[in-house]
C-alpha cells in the first residue's frame, strides 16, 4: 500500500505563490504515477496535474503556464508550485499515486486565495 502525506497549503493573496508537497510512504516502488486533483466549493473533484514515470507530465488548461509539478524521487515526493494564484484556484487540493495496489489519496490541503 502506499501512503500520502499532503503540505504547504494555506491563506494567499491573488497573485501569490504556494508549492505544495506530498510525500509518499509504503510501496513506493511501483508507482508508475502521481498527481495533484482539486475540489473546489460546491465543485466535483478535478484533475490539475499528473507526472508519469519518464518525467512527462499534463496540465488542466487553466493552470498551464502557472503551475508545476515536478517529483523528487529521492525524497519520494511530489510538488506542485503554483504561480500567479487566481480565487477561482481556491480549493482543497488532493495528491494521489498510481501503484501496483491501485489509486491511493492523500487527505488533502486547503488552499484559499483572497482576491
Amino acid at each position: 500500500q502506499v501512503q500520502l502525506v499532503e503540505s504547504g497549503g494555506g491563506l494567499v493573496q491573488a497573485g501569490g505563490s504556494l508549492r505544495l508537497s506530498c510525500a509518499a510512504s509504503g510501496s513506493i516502488f511501483s508507482i508508475s504515477a502521481m498527481g495533484w486533483y482539486r475540489q473546489g466549493p460546491g465543485k466535483q473533484r478535478e484533475s490539475v496535474a499528473v507526472i508519469i514515470d519518464g518525467g512527462s507530465t499534463s496540465y488542466k488548461d487553466s493552470v498551464k503556464g502557472r503551475f508545476t509539478i515536478s517529483r523528487d524521487n529521492a525524497k519520494n515526493t511530489v510538488y506542485l508550485q503554483m504561480n500567479s494564484l487566481k480565487a477561482e484556484d481556491t480549493a482543497v487540493y488532493y495528491c494521489n499515486a498510481l501503484s501496483r495496489d491501485g489509486w491511493a489519496w492523500g487527505q488533502g490541503t486547503q488552499v484559499t486565495v483572497s482576491s
